[in-house]
This record gives C-alpha cells, sequence and structure tokens, in this order.
C-alpha cells in the first residue's frame, strides 16, 4: 500500500496548498489540479482492473481518503473514487471531471458537500443509482458546499444498488476525512502549545492543556480506527461497519475541534490562518451524511434485530468476512 500512498500524498501535498484551497472556496478552483489527478489513475482506484481501473480493495482506499482529510481537500476527490467504482460496476463509463454523492429525493433541494466543484451528481432514490448534470458554479464558501435539485426524468438511470449502500459509502468517506483532518490539527495544536510562551514557559506545559491534548490524540486516534474498520470489508459497506465508523468519527470531530481552538484561542478564527480550514471541513464532515445521532441509531436498531448477542454482532458486523 506504501507504494500507492506516498505519491498520492505527495501530488495532493502539492496540489492543494493552503492558498490553493482557499482559492477553490472562493469559486476559483484550480483546473490543472483535476487534470493532473485525472491522469495520475486514482480516481479509478476502486474500480476493478479488467474495467481499466487499479482494483485496490476497500480497506486500501481508506488511508487514501485519510490523506484527503490531512490536506483539506476542497474538490471531491474521494466522492468521485466511489461514483467512478460503482459506474464501473454498473458497467456505465463515467463523465469527466469532478462528481459529487448524494442519497436525496428527486425535486428536492438538499446541500451536498462537494456539488459546488461538480461536473456531475450520483444520486440514490428508493435502491437505484441516477447520475445528473450539474452547473459546476462554486457558490458556497467553506466547506463548498451547494444546494442542489435533480430530476429523475433528466437523469441517467445507472442500476440498482444495495439499499442505503452509497450513503454507507459515503459515511465512511467522511469518517476518513475526519480523521486524516484531526490527525492535522492534532500535530498542528500540539506544536503551537510547544510553541507559544506564557509567563515564561511554553503552554504546553500546563498539566490542564497537556490533559485536554491527551483527549485530541485520542479521538484523533478513535476515528483513524473507526475509518478503517468502516472499510475493512465489503464495497458498498455493511451497515453496521459504515454506522460504527461515522457515528464514532463524528462524535469525535466536534471535540477535536473544541480543543484545537481553545488551545490555539483567537488567533485559531483568523482567516489567514490554517486552523479554520479543518476545523470548518470537520463539523461540515461530522453533519454530512447523517450525524452521530442519525448512525448511532441506525447502529442500535441494526444490534436489537440481530439473533445473537453482542460479542457475535461485532464480530460478524465489523470483522472483514
Amino acid at each position: 500500500m506504501t507504494d500507492f500512498l506516498d505519491p498520492f500524498e505527495r501530488m495532493i501535498a502539492a496540489l492543494f496548498t493552503p492558498a490553493a484551497v482557499r482559492a477553490a472556496e472562493r469559486g476559483e478552483p484550480d483546473d490543472t489540479a483535476w487534470s493532473e489527478l485525472a491522469a495520475s489513475g486514482f480516481l479509478d482506484a476502486l474500480v476493478a482492473e479488467d474495467a481499466g481501473g487499479a482494483g485496490l480493495s476497500f480497506a486500501d482506499i481508506v488511508p487514501l481518503w485519510l490523506v484527503l482529510g490531512r490536506h483539506a481537500v476542497p474538490c471531491p476527490v474521494g466522492e468521485t473514487m466511489i461514483a467512478r467504482a460503482l459506474l464501473a460496476q454498473a458497467g456505465r463509463a463515467a463523465p469527466d471531471g469532478p462528481i459529487a454523492i448524494a442519497a436525496q429525493a428527486p425535486g428536492a433541494a438538499g446541500r451536498v458537500i462537494g456539488a459546488a466543484l461538480a461536473r456531475h451528481l450520483l444520486v440514490e432514490w428508493e435502491g437505484n443509482l441516477y447520475l445528473a448534470a450539474l452547473p459546476g458554479e462554486a457558490g458556497a464558501t467553506g466547506e463548498l458546499a451547494a444546494s442542489v435539485r435533480w430530476d429523475s426524468q433528466t437523469a441517467t438511470p445507472v442500476g440498482p444498488i444495495v439499499a442505503g449502500g452509497l450513503r454507507r459509502a459515503a459515511a465512511v468517506l467522511r469518517a476518513a476525512l475526519i480523521a486524516g483532518a484531526a490527525d492535522r490539527l492534532t500535530t498542528m495544536t500540539a506544536g503551537y502549545a510547544n510553541e507559544r510562551i506564557q509567563f515564561g514557559k511554553p503552554i504546553g506545559k500546563q498539566q490542564a492543556l497537556q490533559q485536554q491534548l491527551a483527549v485530541m490524540a485520542e479521538d484523533m486516534v478513535a476515528a483513524r480506527i473507526a475509518a478503517h474498520i468502516g472499510g475493512a470489508g465489503s464495497f458498498p459497506p455493511a451497515l453496521a461497519a459504515a454506522a460504527t465508523a461515522k457515528s464514532v468519527a463524528s462524535s469525535a470531530a466536534a471535540r477535536v475541534a473544541a480543543i484545537a481552538h481553545a488551545v490555539h484561542g483567537a488567533i485559531g478564527i483568523s482567516e489567514e490562518y490554517d486552523l479554520q480550514l479543518y476545523t470548518r471541513r470537520l463539523q461540515a464532515w461530522r453533519l454530512a451524511d447523517g450525524s452521530e445521532s442519525y448512525w448511532n441509531r441506525l447502529l442500535g436498531a441494526e444490534r436489537l434485530a440481530a439473533p445473537s448477542g453482542s460479542v457475535d454482532f461485532v464480530r460478524t458486523g465489523l470483522a472483514p468476512a
């Protein structure tokens, strides 16, 4: 996996600098960045080899998604990976350009992360997938979400999907993005605490602050483990795996963001400081495709409906087949 991960991280770091992320948020995305991504072949990482892709497993993809979160990538790279894989499974050619993903009814307006920079929307409705064109106008800022509607009469039918499959895949993606951003925030916050001098010594020497940094690190690791659990099985993932990944990561996201801002103080919310690029995304990814409350309800219902005990439920629902 290192053969893929290291060059992917180098490419993402070069293409999506903080300045490039800010430009995309202003509605000025760099088209050459997407062209380089497309030429690299990583967008087809989940596509089977016989369909022209890299044939990576779902578990192999999660570390790549952590990289996207670690660099606050503004365009829907992970979403496009999912969309191109599902389109290939259905025997459909993928369109050029970024693809956002959503689960929403036709005609209903919904804010979709990535849609502001996407050209198409892959949407799930009543167990079927549809591909709809988007205007591609970046009108939103921050998380680069856009309010979109799609029409079942004009959208292209793709084919059936396991009920909830697209949202489950999206949930694991969001969990991985959260884990990646939490990783970067933990490093930034610990570094700042060791550099910021107050009363003659670094604030990181204060025991109360050290305890908060420890909580932050624990949440970061928990989100990472949860994301890997979500990607350990099939694609699209099972309900229990997706719910575990998203509920744990979303719960951690709020605490990580809060501690990062508490340690940094006022500088953390300033536009020129990079911290807010990550904490805003943590909050957006936390809510995208269902918050922790949404997935906890589904996970609880799944457990109550299972005839086995909790140990067997965890073993069969979360362990890879």
